[in-house]
């Protein structure tokens, strides 16, 4: 979760919503365009976002 973002839902109400929440990460910087704003950032959550979203591949 970018902390800059235009809908930014807390942990909780996403829980409530999404029951299978694998990957949850809140960064200090960054916004609603987050692969613009701050590219390093972003690829790093994608690949540490990826062993969870492929079954630990």
């Amino acid at each position: 979760m970018f902390p800059n973002e235009i809908i930014k839902p807390s942990r909780r109400w996403a829980e409530q919503r999404y029951r299978n929440i694998v990957y949850w990460n809140e960064l200090d910087k960054g916004g609603h365009f987050p692969a613009l704003e701050q590219p390093d950032a972003f690829v790093a959550e994608l690949r540490a976002a990826r062993p969870f979203l492929l079954g630990g591949s």
